[in-house]
């Protein structure tokens, strides 16, 4: 039996720190995108929605289904591009995309930007797309570790978007489906949030895919919000277009889910709640038995000695965290790195690139630069926004020697 899409579920939210929403979305099977806008709000909002605009307008074409999806992203950068130009207030402006098209037993993806694609197939989670950003550039190139890139302070820098420039590059994929497989489409208000394992616990556990598109957005605003979260979920099945799997609506990797929405769990329950009310069990019920009790435990020490322990060990812990603060806060004011800003500027920090949790930065910027990194060669752009520490003189000389156009390899070390 052919495949169909047998559910699909779509969400955005402004987050909790944001006042307006950038993000746009399409879920208009057999069409999926999402849109990441950037350039302030009034310039975001309008880029996003020029590119899901283009997705909406799209007609039916002969050639190829990736060469169609490429053209697609390229008429919303050629529209975003000409807007921009055309008005100063807009200068600047750009958005993500990641679209998606389901064919046959086939998903075919396009992609230019940091929003990802997902795909879960036996209760694994995987990523589709390579965000087109610094630090993925940075841990793609072995420059960074996969940890250190989750919490760097660059990572919401782009090097690739729809609208600064009258062309674009898109990356485009064609996967075989297969029946159960879970696809999840989001902008990086959602990763930035929350990790890979976190976005796989919540989609084994969800009992549909609107419950598991509104666990996920409130998942990433109960770790900050930092963002705009949009998410977009759509299954494969044997089946008709809409219809639930014969599960119940479980999401694949719900093994304890019996015919009527209960679970195991609930059945034991249920059983042992009528044997303790003296109703006798149904001639084919089984019967729970409780194992027997375990032995008595020795006499707990006195509660005033636990008491003081608890708090040796926490007065203890106190004084390891304090000394740590210390220690970096020290080393914050004694080093410097060559970064760039939200505006895509190099830029000098005074500081180590590092965040602790609550959002407190090690870092603050001591000088930008009018250079974009952007306009740095693709071969050397790593090398000099690797974060490494030095003194401020020899990142002030690195800047100024960027600006003058005089970088050359060895002005890099």
């Amino acid at each position: 039996m052919a495949l169909s899409i047998v559910e699909q579920a779509g969400r955005t939210d402004v987050g909790r720190q944001r006042t307006a929403n950038e993000d746009s979305l399409v879920v208009s099977p057999p069409l999926f995108a999402v849109a990441d806008g950037m350039g302030g709000a009034k310039a975001g909002e309008v880029a996003s929605a020029v590119a899901v605009q283009a997705v909406e307008s799209a007609g039916e074409s002969a050639e190829p289904v990736e060469a169609q999806l490429a053209g697609i992203v390229r008429d919303a950068n050629r529209r975003i591009y000409d807007l921009a130009v055309a008005d100063e207030s807009r200068r600047g402006m750009g958005t993500t995309l990641t679209l998606a098209k389901v064919h046959g037993d086939e998903v075919s993806l396009a992609h230019v930007g940091d929003s990802r694609a997902y795909r879960m197939r036996d209760g694994e989670l995987s990523q589709l797309t390579h965000d087109h950003s610094l630090v993925a550039e940075l841990e793609r190139s072995g420059q960074i570790t996969a940890e250190a890139a989750e919490h760097h302070p660059q990572r919401s820098i782009i090097t690739r978007a729809l609208g600064p420039e009258p062309d674009v590059e898109v990356d485009t994929y064609t996967l075989a489906g297969r029946d159960g497989d879970l696809f999840l489409i989001c902008s990086d208000g959602l990763t930035s949030m929350i990790s890979d394992d976190e976005v796989e616990s919540i989609l084994r556990s969800a009992d549909s895919l609107e419950q598991a598109a509104d666990a996920l957005v409130r998942a990433a605003n109960q770790s900050g919000g930092k963002d705009n979260i949009t998410v977009i979920l759509f299954r494969l099945g044997e089946g008709e277009p809409g219809a639930l799997p014969a599960e119940a609506g479980g999401l694949p990797g719900d093994e304890d889910t019996i015919a009527g929405g209960l679970r195991a769990d609930d059945l034991q329950a249920a059983a042992m709640a009528g044997t303790a009310a003296g109703e006798p069990a149904a001639p084919d019920a089984t019967v729970i038995h409780r194992p027997a009790a375990p032995p008595a435990r020795p006499p707990a020490e006195p509660r005033r000695r636990r008491r003081g322990r608890f708090a040796l060990r926490v007065a203890l812990g106190l004084v390891l965290v304090a000394a740590v603060l210390g220690g970096l806060y020290a080393l914050s004011r004694q080093v410097y790195f060559v970064g760039t800003n939200d505006a895509g500027l190099v830029t000098i920090y005074r500081g180590i690139p590092y965040e602790l949790p609550l959002g407190v930065n090690l870092y603050q910027e001591d000088y930008a630069s009018g250079m974009p990194a952007r306009a740095i060669p693709a071969g050397r752009r790593g090398r000099v926004l690797d974060h490494e520490w030095r003194s401020r003189q020899d990142a002030v000389d690195l800047v100024r020697a960027l600006e003058r156009g005089q970088l050359d390899a060895g002005a890099t070390n």
